[in-house]
């Protein structure tokens, strides 16, 4: 999905396609999650959107340790957290699954 941006967070310099746009009004335009067909095609394309959010000042360092000691991104590691959430899947139950799989490997 492409990235949209107001006028007012976006220069026309920015963007070849902004000066194409600038005179349309989205103002009382849905969401996407709003418009089914447009959340379904979303869900089967898949692929991955851009976010900002704020995180707390401990909780980021923490992410970005682990996954350096991982060898991974922190973002990667965010995601992860994020869907492992969304599953509905707890701590505990990461935990479970981690001693199960450990015990059937010794």
């Amino acid at each position: 999905m492409p990235d949209i941006r107001t006028s007012e967070t976006m220069e026309a310099s920015s963007d070849v396609r902004f000066n194409k746009c600038m005179d349309l009004d989205f103002s009382d335009a849905k969401p996407v999650s709003a418009v089914l067909a447009l959340a379904q095609l979303q869900a089967t394309e898949g692929g991955k959107s851009r976010s900002t959010m704020r995180v707390d000042k401990a909780t980021l360092p923490a992410f970005k340790l682990r996954a350096q000691a991982n060898g991974d991104s922190y973002q990667t590691l965010l995601n992860q957290a994020s869907h492992q959430f969304v599953q509905g899947h707890t701590l505990a139950d990461v935990v479970r699954e981690t001693i199960r799989g450990e015990m059937h490997s010794t």
